[in-house]
Parts: structure tokens; sequence; C-alpha cells
């Protein structure tokens, strides 16, 4: 791995246990007959109900309109009726209104018929295209893609860098993307090219993936896009988009500032294939691939799964839980979130569940902070998390944010680092909420 692109600052090297699905083909999971679709699956403001209980509507409908710019527009993922609009909680733990639908009685998904005439629009068509199909990123943060490819006036885009680090342990849905379609990424990467006009576009995907770099590349060459195809060492959060500018430009996003700050702009491999989804086919975000692992599930795969898919769904088409799992994880390992309703929904942002046995999810209990520094060494940042957290932890927020609290990723590094077993990412954010609360800047 010498002479392998990476960040330079702290990091660290979790096992990885994506074995347990990156060899097995992405399945369409099956359409449960009630699904419940929540408005706020994206940053930014949730969207507004535009739809009524005993409404009819169709797959594809728009049923949440975005209530501000940023948010994003939310669409129903089957035909049938709405049964209700109520409230629910989802795995971060925010309330939000959900339109409960009925499936129709033997529905059938659409068959969707590629077009090339996105060829001829404009970039701002284009743009629009993307913003009324409620494509948002799916690495995670889920922005909105619309947004992120307005290149504010006076900037320009040198890169377009395409995020397929996936180095969250466990998940593998992003590889199984670019094994599977590699082609629809290609005319993706197009699509975006035209919205954003970068000089450059590049790809990162961590070593760990040999056989994505390898199809990418000659994906790329058969269809005569120039693409940089840029291995990486394995290093988490190498995902996060400020270490993989870093690591693939070397350039350093400062603190508080965009990608575009230093002529970049960052998009995950599967919001690419949401994009062609969208452009190419007509297809309106509301389903996504789901990694469904862990030792605690007996058939661990990936399934391309509708939006408001309850969990408890999933695990039926993994063949169930094995015993009593230790804990339920939406997301992956370092930054989900442990979950006990399994009645909770898939929503845009779910890149996988996670049945973890105690053997994985095991800790010690808390003990005194031991000042042994490895939160510091570990933190992508250059932060001082120890310090931080015990600000929060004194209600001190004032200190906490001089102290650069909202330059905190939430990545886990630190956590998983500390040997006394403190919840720092807790801290880290619950201090931002506190703050944000009470309004200190």
């Amino acid at each position: 791995m010498k002479g392998l692109k990476t960040f330079s600052r702290g990091g660290i090297h979790p096992h990885g246990r994506k074995n347990l699905t990156n060899k097995k083909e992405i399945v369409t999971a099956d359409i449960p007959e009630t699904l419940i679709v929540p408005m706020a699956q994206h940053l930014g403001a949730p969207a507004e109900v535009v739809v009524a209980a005993g409404d009819e509507i169709k797959e594809g409908m728009l049923i949440g309109k975005p209530a501000g710019f940023i948010s994003a527009a939310v669409h129903s993922p089957v035909s049938g009726t709405v049964k209700e609009i109520t409230d629910v909680y989802l795995a971060n733990g925010m309330k939000s209104s959900a339109v409960v639908i009925e499936k129709e009685e033997g529905f059938i998904p659409a068959e969707k018929t590629k077009s090339d005439s996105w060829k001829s629009k404009t970039p701002q068509e284009l743009i629009e295209i993307v913003k009324d199909s409620g494509v948002v990123g799916l690495g995670g943060a889920t922005f909105p893609a619309n947004v992120k490819y307005m290149v504010p006036k006076g900037e320009k885009a040198e890169y377009l860098i395409i995020n397929a680090v996936e180095c969250e342990p466990y998940l593998s849905a992003d590889h199984r993307l670019m094994l599977e379609k590699a082609s629809e990424l290609i005319e993706g990467l197009r699509i975006i090219s035209k919205m954003v006009e970068p000089e450059k576009v590049a790809i990162g995907i961590e070593i760990n993936k040999p056989d994505a770099i390898e199809i990418m590349r000659k994906q790329a060459e058969a269809e005569n896009f120039d693409l940089e195809v840029v291995p990486l060492k394995l290093k988490y959060p190498q995902g996060d988009e400020k270490q993989l500018i870093k690591a693939v430009t070397g350039r350093e996003v400062p603190s508080g500032g965009l990608p575009i700050a230093v002529g970049c702009v960052v998009s995950n491999v599967g919001t690419v294939n949401a994009v062609y989804e969208a452009v190419a086919l007509g297809k309106p975000l509301y389903e996504r691939t789901v990694s469904v692992t862990g030792l605690g599930v007996k058939n661990p795969g990936n399934f391309l799964t509708r939006v408001g898919t309850p969990i408890s769904s999933l695990l039926e088409a993994c063949g169930g839980i094995i015993d009593n799992p230790a804990k339920v994880v939406v997301g992956g390992p370092m930054m989900g979130f442990s979950i006990y309703d399994l009645d909770t929904p898939v929503t845009k942002g779910t890149s996988g569940i996670l049945i973890l046995t105690d053997e994985e999810s095991g800790s010690g209990s808390r003990t005194a902070c031991l000042s042994c520094g490895r939160c510091v060494s570990v933190c992508p940042m250059g932060l001082n998390p120890t310090k931080m957290f015990k600000f929060v932890d004194h209600d001190d927020y004032d200190s906490a944010m001089q102290n650069n609290l909202m330059d905190c990723k939430e990545c886990g590094c630190c956590a998983y680092a500390c040997p006394a077993n403190i919840p720092l990412v807790q801290g880290m954010r619950l201090g931002k909420k506190m703050a944000r609360k009470k309004k200190v800047s």
C-alpha cells in the first residue's frame, strides 16, 4: 500500500467485515403492503405534505414538496391509497410527519425507458430535473443535490470528485453499484459534468475494492470518458468529503468552508446513480440500495429497497435475526444510530441496517478520562475531543464552540480510540444541538 494517496491527519482502520455482503449481488426487496414515507429525509427543512388521507396516488407521484431552498421533494414509492398522515420517529431521533401508504392490490413497478433527451438540455434545466426528482446525497449527509450542483457565480469547479470510498465497516452497497452499474454511473457522470462543468473528474476508491477500481477504469475507457480513478489507502474516515478532497487533490477545505472554496464539488457514487435514473429514466428518488448485514442476521445482503419500507420487512428478507441481537444500527457502525423500533422506515439516507451481536458491539463501562491523548491523535479535523466533551458535559457551550465544536464531523474516531469508553460522539452531537438552541456563536 506504499505510495497510495490518503489524508494526512488522524484517522483509524477499524475491522471491515465487508466480506459478509460484498460478493452478493443486489437483490430487489419485496415491497411491503404498508409503507411509511417520512417528510424529513434530507438535510434542511422537511418537505410539506401535499396529499391527504384517502387520496389515490401513483408510483413516483409528488407527496411532499420542498419547504425552502435547502429542502427536497418526496415521492410515493408505490401506487396505492394514503391511509393517514402521522408522525414518526426516525433513526436519528428526529420526529417527522409521514405519509402512510397502503399499496394497491396487484401493484407492479413501472418499467422505465432510457432517453438521451438530456443531452440537448441546458445545465439549469438538468438541475431543475434533479430538484424535481428529490435527489439528495446518498453518502449520509442527504444534502439536496440540486443545490450542490449550482456552482456559485464567481466560483469554478476545477474538480468533480466522486466519493466511492465507502470506508464505514460492513457497508458494501456502493461497491456493488460500481460492479453492477458501471455504465449507468459513467452516464450519470456525464450528466453531472454538464451541470457542474469541471475541469477534471476523479473517483476515489479504497484499495480494498480492486474489482471496482478495475471495472470503473475499463468502463470509462470503453465509453471514452475522461475519468481519473484514484486508488486510496485504507483509512477511516476517508469518505468524509474534506478528507477525500485532501487525499485526491492535496487541498484543504478551510474551517467552516465548503468544498467549492478549494475548487471542488463532491458527490457520492450512489447519488451519481440516482442522478442518472432521474435524468435518463425520469425516475424520482424513491428507492435505494441498502446493506443489511452483521453477525446477528441470518443471510446478509444488499437490497434495492423502496423508501418507507419498515426495517422489519428487510430483516424478513434476510431470513430474520439470530437469537437476540445486542444492537440494531441504521447506517454504519461508526456514524449510524441505534434503534429500538424495527418498524422504523427506510429513508433516502439509509445506507445500511446492522444487526450486531455482543461480540461486535460490546464495550466496557465508562471510566474517568485517562488523559492519554488518543482521541486527539486520531481526530482527522485536528480537534481536542476530550476538551470539548468536558465543556459540553459542564453545559459550557460557549467554550465548546470557541474550541471549534462545529468543525467536528461526528465520525467516531475519538470514541473508537478511547480506552475509557467515554461517549465522545454523543457529547459532540448534544453540544451542537444545545449551542444551536441557545444561539451560541
